[in-house]
């Protein structure tokens, strides 16, 4: 191999032969210039598509004046962004870190650490099938893959695992154990498949969290900010979470993470207990607060509602004469196509027709594109992605 060819990256991930060099809006392009629709957005990271003028100016302006500060010191834009997310979600307090995972870690600390006060010995938390927490030992032991989990030897103990929307399996659970303290949920699972909980089963499990005094924590990190049509996925069910877990798509593409907990909950993580050097660092918090701005100002939830439902639509009549489709599911700009086969395939096919979207769990299409996405866009989309899935199902 020609040291130009060579990597030096560690190899722990599957990267096609694409490499964006500009962002413009949906578009990404290469070096040659080729243009590529993102049906993807950075797996729900880019909110905003790419190079949004006023993401780029209030980063720009933030960059020029104060990048880093220790969280020993207040942090007047933590405080903003704090104060913004509460108003929308009707919690209380938050906690700034990183990611997803960091977000997810901080919630299963603070659950596991609300039990043991309660003395509760060894807490157990309800976790689903399919279910995606992240990859640290606590949140890859909270997710389902078998096969990951059984790579690194033991795992963390604490989990017990129940299939979604099936509130007979919580209700066994409630019976044969006295030590449970939580149960850890995503309204939409994102890479378990695009699987929505149902409504009912939301209340259900807000319901019998409240009789039994344990705390319902929501990881909304792919399916919030904006990506159901609504702010947060909890909020079409009519309840609300003890403990909101964010990330992706709350920066647009600034490294952000955020735990959201209720007024009495707010303290069981004290000084030292967790913490963060780069979480809550002014860059993500300007680019937090200028999100949420710019999805108010540009009436992106109702055009996330809009879009998904013209995909929806689209797909549904284009492609209900294929056998192999067991589903086409979604909400908002949050939509998965679920084949019988494995169809890892149509990620390449896709890049060859010049759009970018992934499959997760092997079976299952995933789109998730910017939330700004137009109407004439989403047919250029649509074009893409009905060829190649008929490309797909011709080979």
């Amino acid at each position: 191999m020609k040291d130009n060819q060579k990597t030096y990256l560690i190899q722990n991930y599957k990267r096609q032969e694409f490499s964006p060099s500009k962002g413009r809006g949906c578009w990404l392009y290469d070096k040659e210039n080729n243009r590529y629709m993102d049906g993807l957005s950075g797996i729900a990271v880019n909110t905003l598509g790419h190079n949004h003028k006023k993401l780029v100016k209030a980063i720009s302006i933030q960059a020029r004046n104060l990048l880093h500060v220790s969280n020993l010191y207040k942090i007047q834009t933590q405080e903003q962004l704090a104060r913004r997310l509460a108003s929308l979600t009707g919690l209380d307090k938050s906690f700034y870190c990183n990611s997803g995972l960091e977000a997810n870690e901080a919630a299963l600390k603070l659950a596991r650490k609300f039990g043991i006060a309660k003395g509760i010995k060894k807490p157990k938390i309800i976790v689903f099938e399919n279910a995606f927490h992240g990859r640290s030992f606590a949140t890859m032991s909270a997710s389902s893959g078998k096969k990951s989990r059984s790579m690194f030897g033991d795992t963390i103990s604490g989990f017990v695992r129940v299939p979604i929307n099936d509130i007979d399996a919580i209700l066994a659970l409630e019976k044969n154990y006295c030590n449970i303290v939580a149960v850890m949920l995503e309204p939409i699972q994102g890479e378990g498949g695009i699987n929505i909980s149902k409504n009912n089963f939301l209340k259900r499990v807000r319901k019998l969290c409240t009789s039994n005094k344990w705390l319902l924590i929501f990881d909304e990190v792919q399916c919030g900010i904006g990506r159901t049509g609504n702010w947060f996925a909890f909020q079409k069910a009519g309840i609300k979470p003890d403990i909101l877990t964010l990330a992706k798509g709350l920066g647009s593409g600034v490294p952000i993470g955020a735990l959201l907990v209720k007024e009495q909950y707010a303290d069981i993580l004290g000084p030292g207990d967790h913490g963060s050097t780069f979480g809550g660092n002014p860059l993500a918090m300007q680019a937090g607060l200028t999100t949420l701005d710019v999805v108010e100002e540009e009436k992106l939830l109702e055009n996330a509602r809009n879009r998904g439902d013209q995909i929806l639509k689209r797909l549904k009549s284009e492609l209900k004469n294929y056998p192999h489709i067991v589903s086409i599911r979604g909400i908002g700009l949050m939509i998965g196509i679920q084949l019988k086969v494995d169809c890892s395939q149509i990620t390449k096919i896709a890049l060859d027709n010049g759009l970018l979207v992934n499959v997760t769990n092997s079976n299952v299409i995933r789109l998730l594109p910017p939330l700004i996405i137009s109407q004439r866009e989403v047919e250029i989309l649509l074009s893409k992605l009905i060829l190649s899935i008929k490309t797909f199902f011709e080979k």
